[in-house]
């Protein structure tokens, strides 16, 4: 009987570490700006967005109704956007867009694109980014 007890204990505590260990690498993981290879040069235009693109970059938010991060990260890009000249950022609801949300496997919102003036994708981040990391993934873009 001790044996089975200690064997449940020792599951236990794998399991709680494991799942502790996941949660911190999502942790670490959302909101960051990064490269992804399956935009491999993907444009979109005014006609994909329902808005022209900005002069130098477009920061694009894809955004649900009951997402709270979503409110966040459209304070943050609407203050980058609003600091950098020629930067415009335009805000698409999911939930009204799916052919869009499939063509780009956007797969959790909010989702932020950044374009660059002729609207292929340059960066891409999963999550409520940071504003440093906005900031610095537009040097790509501009």
């Amino acid at each position: 009987m001790l044996v089975l007890e200690m064997t449940g204990l020792a599951v236990c505590v794998v399991v709680l570490v494991a799942a502790s260990a996941f949660g911190v690498l999502q942790r670490r993981r959302n909101g960051r700006v990064r490269v992804r290879g399956r935009d491999g040069g993907k444009r979109l235009g005014a006609a994909e967005l329902g808005e022209g693109l900005g002069e130098r970059a477009t920061l694009v938010q894809f955004s649900s109704a009951f997402c709270a991060p979503c409110r966040a990260t459209r304070r943050v890009l609407t203050e980058v956007a609003g600091m950098v000249p020629g930067v415009r950022h335009v805000e698409i609801d999911a939930e009204d867009r799916l052919e869009l949300v499939r063509e780009l496997e956007i797969l959790k919102t909010p989702t932020v694109l950044v374009l660059d003036a002729d609207g292929r994708i340059v960066r891409r981040a999963t999550g409520q980014p940071r504003k440093a990391d906005v900031i610095a993934a537009l040097g790509e873009a501009v």
